[in-house]
């Protein structure tokens, strides 16, 4: 219930910022909770994750997607972000930022 709420929330503060929002699951299973599509073309993928040992399963996930896509046609995203309920904003070695929720705001 906590993450779902916590979800709502990162899709509202996203909504403040003039850009589009999705969800992304494909046939094999992986998923992003949100990809957020700017309208100059940009995009990045978040992943929400509250307990602090669910960031490394985010960031895979993420990492997955960011190899998936066709480059050619959509580009590199701009960020790999994972949403916690942590303390600390950080980015990880394999590039992927792990920010807190309460850093969020409009």
């Amino acid at each position: 219930m906590m993450v779902k709420y916590c979800k709502t929330l990162v899709y509202i503060i996203v909504k403040q910022y003039l850009c589009s929002k999705f969800h992304y699951h494909d046939k094999t299973g992986l998923e992003a909770d949100l990809i957020i599509r700017l309208q100059d073309g940009k995009w990045a993928a978040v992943e929400v994750k509250l307990g602090s040992r669910e960031i490394d399963d985010g960031a895979k996930h993420l990492l997955q997607i960011a190899e998936r896509v066709d480059t050619t046609r959509i580009g590199s995203p701009s960020f790999l972000m994972v949403v916690t309920g942590g303390q600390f904003a950080y980015r990880r070695e394999d590039g992927v930022l792990v920010i807190p929720l309460g850093c969020l705001r409009p």
